[in-house]
């Protein structure tokens, strides 16, 4: 049986997700977040970051993120940003280009709403909105 590839949630679909939890609102992440079911999902030590410099509480912030796994930043994704980087026509935003050498290290798709992640990564990147 083969495992469910990860799913790595953007920053964008987490800030929707925890603001529609926390309005008790359906919005579109919380309706796309059953598709995710029985997938590991994981989050980017770099959307951590993005989360808590925009985190109007700190500890709170933080305890909502110890439900999903967090993957680091290793030389396994520098080297794969770095060629990402430097094959591209168009440089990514630096977050941008670190998520999308994470996932492609671990082999994972992308849930979000940016069009220009979408476009690099295919079929592979999950818009929610």
């Amino acid at each position: 049986m083969s495992r469910p590839r990860p799913v790595l949630l953007d920053t964008s679909f987490l800030i929707d997700l925890e603001r529609e939890t926390a309005t008790g609102d359906l919005g579109q992440a919380r309706r796309f977040l059953p598709s995710l079911r029985g997938r590991p999902l994981v989050m980017s030590i770099v959307t951590v970051e993005e989360l808590l410099e925009g985190a109007a509480d700190e500890a709170a912030a933080l305890a909502s993120l110890q439900r999903f796994a967090i993957q680091g930043l290793h030389l396994v994704q520098a080297r794969r940003c770095a060629l990402l980087q430097r094959r591209a026509t168009r440089r990514m935003g630096e977050n941008d280009a670190w998520l999308v050498a994470t996932a492609e290290s671990i082999h994972a798709d992308i849930v979000g709403a940016d069009r220009v992640a979408c476009e690099r990564l295919g079929n592979r990147y999950l818009r929610y909105r």
